[in-house]
């Protein structure tokens, strides 16, 4: 069997990651030349990448659609703990890594901090694979000059530093959940229904759950707040929202197995969540619906 990081481009060339200065992605106008939608910056997590409930053929045409200056992969970009337990790689999850290499080739300043999914990658932190930084935490300057402490945020869940045994079983209830919605989904889409996610309902549905995200929001926003940023961009709950707490804006990006969003920066500094409701090979130029806009 190949091994996985060689699937990322035989992860070999060393290159220190950057957290401030380097070389700086050149700024471009809000369309290019053939109508598609450019970001400064498109912030994604929790793709799970090695698990049949990512999402990567909607990725792929996210992706294809939109453009960047700065791509940042908010961790669990591949799911290490799903992969030791079965091997799942279709050619749709190569597709979307080597989408990613492409951009880093083409300019794009794309930085990688691993999640606790992909805890693997932490290993390779100040390396650069294929033009992609590997570094456990950034900070992203917007145009509008406003600092963004980028972390995946696992090191804020107790279930994650405490009592890690849980958070695989959990895991593998969260992995059956998923595999329950495809199937629900599947009848939907027979009767011409929307895509809906069980899973986010029943998170939804249980208060401790919904304290358990709110406590991770909260402190999440106080440390940024600490470190003296204006706001922070995270991912591992899987709950896209972007408020200001205590002052301090926090912004959760989502994931791709269950909501499809992504944060993204207009070249004013803008910043906007967006949510991928395309069909899976859909026209490059469709444009991703919009929700919850934060103006700069």
């Amino acid at each position: 069997m190949e091994p996985l990081a060689t699937r990322f481009d035989a992860m070999g060339a060393l290159g220190q990651g950057l957290l401030h200065g380097g070389p700086q992605a050149p700024a471009h106008p809000s369309e290019d030349e053939t109508g598609q939608t450019r970001y400064r910056a498109i912030f994604i997590s929790d793709l799970h990448l090695g698990t049949p409930g990512c999402q990567a053929a909607a990725l792929l045409d996210f992706l294809k659609a939109h453009p960047s200056d700065y791509l940042y992969l908010v961790g669990d970009i591949v799911d290490g703990w799903q992969l030791r337990r079965r091997w799942f790689w279709p050619q749709s999850h190569n597709d979307v890594v080597q989408k990613v290499l492409r951009r880093a080739r083409k300019g794009c300043r794309v930085v990688f901090v691993p999640g606790n999914h992909d805890e693997f990658a932490r290993g390779f932190i100040g390396h650069s694979f294929g033009g992609i930084e590997v570094i456990d935490e950034a900070v992203h300057v917007t145009a509008d000059g406003r600092r963004l402490w980028i972390t995946h945020g696992d090191h804020f869940d107790g279930v994650i530093q405490c009592a890690k045994w849980l958070a695989y079983v959990g895991d593998n209830l969260y992995e059956f959940t998923l595999r329950l919605n495809r199937h629900l989904n599947s009848l939907r889409a027979r009767l011409g229904l929307p895509y809906w996610s069980l899973s986010a309902y029943l998170k939804h549905k249980v208060k401790k759950a919904l304290n358990y995200v709110t406590d991770f929001e909260v402190a999440v926003a106080a440390e940024a707040r600490r470190r003296g940023h204006d706001g922070v961009v995270c991912g591992h709950i899987h709950r896209a929202e972007m408020r200001e707490i205590g002052g301090t804006l926090y912004c959760n990006d989502g994931d791709w197995v269950e909501s499809r969003s992504a944060l993204v920066e207009h070249a004013d500094g803008r910043l906007e969540l967006v949510h991928w409701d395309q069909p899976a090979h859909a026209h490059a130029h469709a444009h991703a619906r919009r929700r919850g806009t934060v103006a700069a």
